[in-house]
Formats: structure tokens, C-alpha cells, sequence
């Protein structure tokens, strides 16, 4: 064997310590990206969790840093920092610097836990950059550091302490977390009420202290009683239920507690959100395998020939049972199997007897103490079977037609490409932007599907319904992979990128929307597998002669006008003579330019620009400054009566811990707005905060731009404000092009249209992930659902951030 190819006892690796860790992280995390990043916040609070469940903690508090830092602080007993008897190195420093070390193993610390392996505190250890432990215990504060999974320091009393507890902090490490290091706070505070209403009795504080988000995101306080009941009410608070309360069944059996909720309300997708030990089993496992076959055997046995007729008893099935169902499923286990460090599914297969168990003799007795509970529940029953078996013949129709009828019909443009991973499809709007695309795409890998009109809203429609719609059985056809629960199979989907490409209007967008709900509701294998994307066809098109350019929004655009403005202008500050260019003139421009537009927003709220001016320049950043009456009696005394009229000072109407007052623009009485602690809060308002400092100086006062042309001869063009200015040199840059903005995809030709949005080497390609599955289907049922008000208030709460509205 030559050199280059021998393969002897020297190519064996041995990873030291977290080497392994850091060498490999997704097998400890799920992955690198936003979801393992946040992986890392869930594994320090299941272990406080922990001490709960343990009866040793009652209160938690997370702490989201600047530059987001992480503190998860408990009150439990403490992590022991004796030295350990075998390894001779406390306890602490073992179980953050060493793999499968911890209090787990056994039951004599922990009955029950969420942590198994032993492999948690350490593996966040060994993903952050910086980490830090502070116990409290044996009546002192001790403290140890540590830096890419070694410790920095070692074990040191810092003080006295009479409490007990632990607190940790770290920082993701960038070079494993490329994509982002920026913790969401709403998956935060989903994945925190969530355990709160799982742990009746815990205590768990969160808090943002990164900037702009101390009044975006107040400190909020999680105790919620009603447990698994609460949740499930939670999770129905927008959608109409068919029993007044959830059904709830607790019970203990073999060392397993058991804590189900489930009701029906008047939807047609089952939502189950399983937990063992707190931790969320989003894979289910022999749990809610458990309680399904509970279910459905006991309300077969309770169904009569009274209530259901006698030819739907026999093909009632268990799908029919959970329709409509949302439950919460927890379950508490001595020594659970997962799937995995992620834990997304358990394992064991004696839970599932012990929870069917359960499950059968509680339900059974509930049904009969309630017959008209369980009346409302069979009658939807009824009603599912039937849709089901409609379903099925509606399913068996279009197998017949199947993708040739579409080929036939002219509808599918399909590709020459065979290998489904090579291959895609784009779903395109009308018959027009389909023509374009069919001409300007790649035979080879790229087919093109035009949906005549809006499809169906699935949120609003049952299955049967959903199958009879053409547009949808068409898209069904298309992509191979049939539909529903036991047809649907993404292994035969025909097309690895199926793209969503539409028009950058009003209708587009409802289009778009129409189609993940879709996808979402009824292929969410395809959305979860990566398979979905969203084409991002170009705004504008600047044309200068025989050239021309694409941008995909305003953004783009401006960067372009600065950079060609930059090679031929320069600015002066009238005032104090200073010169303005190259990069430093790009950037400013592209400042005042979101300044602009963050302008142009607050007027529409009535807070024109000199007031806006005024409230940044008095550094109006938080709600709370407003608890000062003399402050606000202060701030009332500076502005120019001249120019506005003041109000009274009164409390806040909203925030009785405040105080707010009406003022009017004198000579325009109707525009009047009300100076209180909701302008720190406005979004646009704390945008205009971060860019304040930086465009300060140049919002007040005139401009000289000299201009030289391509000859070398210079002008000079006087800008009395920086909005003219800016407005100047936009229009100096146009100069010579034309400028379109796209509404439709019809408006390209096949060219345009290859080259900006479909072409693999320019195109944008935005793919839909699921980062919270109960934020997403709160979403989708807020924006899609048959409730008005819970979208009458999502409406009303965002009317003002649109900054582009076609109508």
C-alpha cells in the first residue's frame, strides 16, 4: 500500500475530554443552527427542573445577557463541590469538564429526571466560549470558570451564602454556532411557560437584559396553576372547543405518574404536545401510543347504536377519534429511554401498557359519570368517519388521474432529471408567470406548476373538502407524495425543492400563505424535512442603457444609488465645514435613509419629525422614565409651545404607574398625539434610537453636494435639510436609468425571470423552517382560523409596522 493510502493503528483518533463534543456537536445537540443554540438554554434549565421534580426548588430565573449571555439561576440544593472519591477532583469541575458524569445514573438523588446520560451541563460547557459556575452550599459561594469545555480557574470561595443553589452562565460558542448566536425570546418564553404549566409549583422568572429589549420584553414571572388542564385551555384560548373543560386523567402505576388533558374543539388536526420528565417528546413514543389506543378503544366500547349508526361503528378509527383533539400528554419515568442526547422520543416499551392502563379506566369511568360530554364528542365522530371515508374516495379519484392528467392537460411542465434530489419544482401564480417560467427555466431539473386562483384556506376546510378542491389535487398529483396520515409518504416526494413563487403584492402574499398552511396542516413531513421553500423574485430593475441591474428590495436599491453617488459626490455640513465621503458617505446615506422611512412611520402616528427629533435627543429610551412626574413636568417644559399645544399631565391610562400628556401641532389640531411610556415601546421608535447616534449631527442644519461629472467639472447643489439632501442625490443617481418595480412575475420575460429568480447561481431562495412547532400552529390558527377576534387583535396590534401596502 502506498503512503498516501495505508491505513494502520496511527490513523486511530482518541478524543480527549469534550473534544469529542466539539468535533461532532450535533450528535449531542440536534444540530448546530438556531435549534441546537437553543438546545443549550433547555439542558441547564431540565437539570434545575430536575431539582424540582426532586422537591429541592421552587424558584428559577433565566437571564438572557447582553451579547447574549446566558444565566440559569435555581435555588435547589446546589451542585456538590466536595472532592470526588475516585477521581480526585471536586464534584463540580467532574461533572462540567467530564462526559457521562452526573447524579443520574441512580434513583438516590433523583426519583425521576429529564437528564440521563450524564453528557448535558457538559456539552453546553464544551459549546461556549466562556462558562462560569456559582454554587451555593455548606453555607458558602464557591465559583470555577471555564472556556471551550477546560476549566479557566479552579474552585474558589467567593463569600458566605445561608441559601442553597446554582448558577450558570455561558456563551455560545461562534465557531460551532455559525449561522447565529442570538437567542429568540419568544421560543424562550414558549419553552419556559411551557415547564411552568407542566411543574404547578415552580417559580420561573425570565428576563431580557439586551438592548431595546428591557421594554419589548418585560422581566415576566411564570407560576401558573391548573397544570396540564391550564395548558391544554391555553392552547384552545383561540378556537372554539365542543366540551366547556378538558378532560383530565392522573394516575400512578410501577413508579410512572401519568398527567394527560386533551379536548376537542372544532378544528380538523389532532394537536398532541407530549412531554417525559418535562422534556418535549415532539417524536411522541410508547406514551402516546399508550394513550391513543386508550382512547380509541374506549370510546368505541362507549359508542351504541343510539348514537352512532351501525354502518360507521364498525370503521370508526382512531383518526376519527383525535379529530379536532388537542392534548397535553405528561408523563413522569423512573428510567426512560430516549432517542438520542436531544431526546425526541421515548423508548420504553412498558410505558405504553402502563399508560393504556390509565388511561382506560379513568376515560372509561369519566365517559359514563358524563354521557353528554361524550354525546358532543361521538358526534363529531360521526361526522370525521364520514368525511374520512368521502376522503377516500376523493383520494382513489385522483389516484386515478394522477400526474399524467396533468402532463396531459398542459398544467405540469415536468423536467428530464430522474433523481428527486436533483430535481425541483415551482409553484407559480396564473397562467402568465407560468408561461414566463416554462420558457425561462432549466428543462434539465426545474418543472413548473401554475395554480389558477387562490386555493383552498385548510384551516377552515375538512379533509374531504380539501381532496375536492382541483387546484390542491393537482398539487398533490405533482408531488408524488399522497396525502394524510396513511397515504402520505416523503420518501416517494418526486421533487427534493418544491418552491413557492409569487407575485410581491397583496395576492401573492395571501397565495403564499395559502400554500404553507398547507403544507404545514397537511404535508408538515415536507416543512420539517427541509423540503419547502420561498422564491424571492426582485423588486426593481434599474436600467441604464444597454445594462441593467435587480434588486430584491428598497434596501438593495439604495446601497447601489450611495455606492455610484460616492464615486461622484461628496457632501459639506454648511455649519462647520465638514466634508463628507467615499464609504463614510455610503454609509451615512444608507443611515438617514432608514431614518427616513422610520420618519415617514411615525408620522402616521402623529409624532412628526421635529417631535421625534426632540424625544431622542432627550433620551426618551424606557417606559419606566414616565414614572417620574417631575420628569415628565420637565421634559413638557422644553418643548416649544410655538409650535405645539400641551395637554395636562394625567395617570396613564394603560400603566397606572405612569404618567402621560396630549399634545396637539398648533394650527393642525387634528394631529395630536399622547407623549407616555408606549413611544419607548413602538418598534420603529427604538429602531430610530440605535441609528440616533450615528445621523445626530446631520439631521439638523444645510448641505453643499459637489458633484463632478465624468468631463471632471464640478457643481455645487445646495440641500436647505438632510432629507433633501438625501432626496438630491437619490435623484442625481437615477439620472440616465429607468427605474421598474415588479408587482407580478408576468411582468419579466422568461430571461428576466430565469436570471433573477430562478437561476441556481443568482437566485435567492428563502427555506420555511419550524423553530417552535406551538408558535408556528399558534400562528396559523390566529391568521387562518375561523375565530375573528384572536385576528381582529393581531391585526390591530401590527396594522402599523406595514410599511408597503398594495391596495
Amino acid at each position: 500500500m502506498t503512503e498516501k493510502n495505508s491505513y494502520g493503528a496511527e490513523q486511530i483518533k482518541v478524543l480527549d475530554g469534550l473534544e469529542a463534543v466539539r468535533k461532532r456537536p450535533s450528535m449531542y445537540i440536534g444540530n448546530t443552527g438556531i435549534e441546537g443554540l437553543h438546545h443549550l438554554i433547555w439542558e441547564i434549565v431540565d437539570n434545575s427542573i430536575d431539582e424540582a421534580l426532586a422537591g429541592h426548588c421552587q424558584l428559577i430565573k433565566v437571564t438572557i445577557h447582553e451579547g447574549n449571555k446566558v444565566t440559569v439561576e435555581d435555588d435547589g440544593r446546589g451542585i456538590p463541590v466536595d472532592i470526588h472519591p475516585v477521581e480526585k477532583i471536586s464534584a463540580l469541575e467532574l461533572v462540567m469538564t467530564t462526559l457521562h458524569a452526573g447524579g443520574k445514573f441512580d434513583h438516590s438523588s433523583y426519583k425521576v429526571s429529564g437528564g440521563l446520560h450524564g453528557v448535558g451541563i457538559s456539552v453546553v460547557n464544551a459549546l461556549s466560549s466562556v462558562a462560569q459556575v456559582i454554587v451555593k452550599r455548606n453555607g458558602k459561594m464557591y465559583r470555577q470558570t471555564y472556556a471551550y469545555g477546560d476549566k479557566t480557574s479552579e474552585l474558589e470561595i467567593i463569600g458566605d451564602c445561608e441559601r442553597t443553589g446554582s448558577i450558570v452562565t455561558f456563551q455560545a460558542d461562534p465557531e460551532i454556532f455559525t449561522e447565529s448566536t442570538v437567542y429568540d425570546y419568544e421560543v424562550v418564553k414558549n419553552r419556559v411557560r411551557e415547564l411552568a404549566f407542566l411543574n404547578m409549583g415552580v417559580k420561573i422568572q425570565l428576563k431580557d437584559e439586551r438592548s431595546g429589549a428591557e421594554d419589548k420584553f418585560p422581566e415576566e414571572e411564570f407560576k401558573l396553576p391548573g397544570g396540564v388542564i391550564s395548558y391544554v385551555q391555553y392552547l384552545n384560548r383561540k378556537r372554539t372547543t365542543i366540551v366547556a373543560e378538558p378532560i383530565c386523567i392522573i394516575g400512578e402505576k410501577d413508579g410512572v405518574e401519568v398527567d394527560i388533558a386533551f379536548q376537542h374543539f372544532d378544528g380538523y388536526a389532532e394537536r398532541l404536545f407530549s412531554f417525559v420528565n418535562n422534556i418535549n417528546t415532539r417524536e411522541g413514543g410508547s406514551h402516546v401510543a399508550g394513550f391513543r389506543s386508550a382512547l380509541t378503544k374506549c370510546m368505541n366500547r362507549y359508542a351504541n347504536d343510539d348514537i352512532i349508526p351501525k354502518n360507521l361503528r364498525e370503521k370508526m378509527s382512531g383518526d376519527d377519534i383525535r379529530e379536532g383533539l388537542t392534548c397535553v400528554i405528561s408523563v413522569r419515568v423512573p428510567n426512560p429511554q430516549f432517542e438520542g442526547q436531544t431526546k425526541t422520543k421515548l423508548g420504553n416499551t412498558e410505558v405504553k401498557s402502563i399508560v393504556e392502563s390509565i388511561a382506560s379506566e379513568k376515560l372509561s369511568l369519566f365517559l359514563e359519570q358524563n354521557p353528554q360530554v361524550a354525546k358532543k364528542i361521538l358526534f363529531k365522530v360521526v361526522e370525521a368517519a364520514r368525511a374520512r371515508e368521502a376522503a377516500k374516495r376523493a383520494r382513489d379519484l385522483s389516484r386515478k388521474k394522477g400526474s399524467t392528467s396533468l402532463l396531459m392537460a398542459g398544467k405540469l411542465a415536468e423536467c428530464q432529471e430522474k433523481d428527486p434530489a436533483k430535481r425541483e419544482i415551482f409553484i407559480v401564480e396564473g397562467d402568465s408567470a407560468g408561461g414566463s417560467a416554462k420558457q425561462g427555466r432549466d428543462r434539465s431539473i426545474q418543472a413548473i406548476l401554475p395554480l389558477r386562483g387562490k386555493i383552498m384556506n385548510v384551516e377552515k376546510a375538512r379533509f374531504d373538502k380539501i381532496l375536492g378542491s382541483e387546484e390542491i389535487k393537482n398539487l398533490i398529483a405533482a408531488l408524488g407524495s399522497g396525502i394524510g396520515k396513511d397515504d402520505f409518504d416523503v420518501e416517494k416526494l418526486r421533487y427534493h425543492k418544491v418552491i413557492i413563487m409569487t407575485d410581491a403584492d397583496v395576492d401573492g402574499a395571501h397565495i403564499r400563505t395559502l400554500l404553507l398552511t398547507f403544507f404545514y396542516r397537511q404535508m408538515l413531513p415536507l416543512v420539517q424535512g427541509g423540503f419547502v421553500y420561498i422564491g424571492q423574485p426582485p423588486l426593481y430593475r434599474l436600467g441604464r442603457g444597454k445594462k441593467e441591474k435587480y434588486f430584491l428590495n428598497d434596501g438593495e436599491l439604495n446601497h447601489h444609488l450611495f455606492q455610484q453617488a460616492s464615486e461622484a459626490m461628496r457632501i459639506m455640513r454648511v455649519s462647520d465645514q465638514v466634508v463628507v465621503e467615499g464609504s463614510e458617505l455610503v454609509s451615512l446615506l444608507e443611515k438617514l435613509s432608514m431614518y427616513e422611512s422610520i420618519v415617514a412611520f411615525m408620522n402616521r402616528i402623529n409624532i412628526l419629525e421635529d417631535m421625534l427629533f426632540f424625544l431622542l435627543d432627550n433620551g426618551i429610551r424606557s417606559a419606566d422614565q414616565f414614572k417620574d412626574k417631575e420628569f415628565v413636568e420637565n421634559l413638557i417644559s422644553k418643548i416649544s409651545e410655538e409650535e405645539f399645544i400641551i395637554g395636562n399631565i394625567r395617570i396613564c391610562h394603560w400603566r397606572e404607574d405612569c404618567y402621560e400628556v396630549d399634545i396637539a401641532v398648533r394650527g393642525k389640531v387634528q394631529v395630536m398625539m399622547t407623549l407616555g411610556p408606549e413611544i419607548p415601546l413602538i418598534g420603529e421608535y427604538r429602531k430610530a434610537l440605535a441609528l440616533f447616534e450615528h445621523v445626530q449631527l446631520f439631521l439638523r442644519g444645510s448641505y453643499i453636494i459637489h458633484h463632478t461629472n465624468k468631463s471632471g467639472v464640478e457643481r455645487e447643489i445646495a440641500a436647505e435639510t438632510w432629507s433633501d439632501m438625501v432626496d438630491t442625490i437619490r435623484d442625481e443617481s437615477f439620472k440616465g436609468s429607468h427605474l421598474q418595480r415588479y408587482k407580478g412575475l408576468g411582468e419579466m420575460n422568461p430571461e428576466q425571470l430565469w436570471d433573477t429568480t430562478m437561476n441556481p447561481e443568482n437566485r435567492v431562495l428563502v427555506q420555511v423552517k419550524i423553530n417552535d412547532a406551538e408558535q408556528a400552529d399558534d400562528m396559523f390558527t390566529t391568521l387562518m382560523g375561523d375565530k375573528v377576534e384572536p385576528r381582529r387583535e393581531f391585526i390591530q396590534n401590527h396594522a402599523l409596522e406595514v410599511s408597503d401596502l398594495d391596495i
